[in-house]
């Protein structure tokens, strides 16, 4: 059974497939300029790398280990926030002209893009049923809405100052979001996107991912170089809440970070010790690195077998 970790290394623009049984490089692949986010394809044959200063997206072939396309497009300016559908589509956030792309995953045909008319925006995070993306937009201290069946904006939220990493709960009731610039959480009901709870996080906050099962949401925070870990639901006193139960020092900036397929194992890549963390969530403690490239922070996980 074959589980492999793909981790972009942006100061050195390659793609890294590390063989999780051996915890090493399998091999190593040139993409465009600074490769900054991966999505996989739902058919774990391949994946998307934004190239954010290349202005291009990279598709991959997961099993040749091998650039297969290049997307490009005139209104790409810092490419960067990356999701594939289930029903198969790619849908990019370019930063720098605010742009949200749609092409299809099969041919890569462009299909629509239009603005959310709002300050960077970065990264894109769907709904566990995919009726809804949200985007974060870091200089406008909000989060876009978009309707995925009428592909149009429906709001934007207020959140924190800057905002970076989201992702909504997997029973889809809240959505989560790391403020970078105020070192805070937001958690929001999806519903009336009322702000439920706000809290505090370490040193400029930049991902988010949860758990398959909901429990945790592990957040990096880049420059105190350790991840908040979250437990959803935690209980005081019979009331459950939203709570930061550990700081985990990991390597110096951390960054992309990913469960592998039965969320028994997190791994965070350090963006300036050229490593990819293990954290063992079981025990909540890193249990060993294993060396990547220059500057790694995206990361996909793939298991195939």
């Amino acid at each position: 059974m074959e589980e492999l970790l793909l981790v972009l290394n942006k100061d050195e623009d390659t793609l890294s497939f590390i063989d999780l049984k051996k915890g090493k490089v399998a091999k190593s692949v040139e993409t465009d300029h600074n490769p900054h986010e991966i999505a996989v394809a739902p058919d774990k044959k391949h994946a998307f790398v934004t190239c954010s200063l290349g202005n291009a997206v990279n598709v991959i072939d997961i099993e040749a280990m091998a650039i297969a396309e290049r997307i490009t497009d005139e209104d790409f300016s810092f490419p960067h926030g990356v999701g594939v559908s289930q029903e198969g589509k790619l849908y990019i956030a370019s930063t720098k002209s605010s742009m949200i792309h749609i092409f299809d995953a099969g041919n890569y045909e462009l299909l629509r893009k239009f603005p959310t008319r709002q300050h960077l925006s970065h990264m894109v995070a769907f709904s566990p049923d995919e009726k809804r993306i949200y985007v974060p937009n870091i200089g406008s201290h909000n989060i876009t809405v978009i309707d995925v069946e009428k592909e149009e904006i429906l709001t934007h939220i207020p959140v924190g100052k800057g905002p970076e990493g989201i992702a909504v709960h997997p029973e889809g009731n809240e959505l989560y979001v790391a403020n970078q610039h105020d070192n805070s959480l937001y958690v929001l009901d999806t519903e009336t996107y009322e702000t439920l709870h706000k809290r505090r996080l370490g040193s400029v906050p930049v991902r988010l991912v949860f758990s398959q099962d909901g429990k945790y949401a592990l957040v990096p925070n880049r420059e105190s170089n350790d991840i908040s870990i979250i437990d959803t639901k935690h209980l005081v006193k019979g009331e459950a809440r939203p709570w930061e139960i550990k700081r985990l020092p990991v390597g110096v900036w951390p960054g992309g970070t990913v469960f592998n397929a039965d969320g028994t194992i997190a791994y965070v890549a350090n963006n300036k010790t050229n490593d990819i963390s293990i954290i063992d969530m079981a025990t909540l403690q890193e249990k060993g690195r294993i060396a990547a490239g220059i500057h790694p922070d995206g990361i996909a996980y793939r298991k195939r077998g």
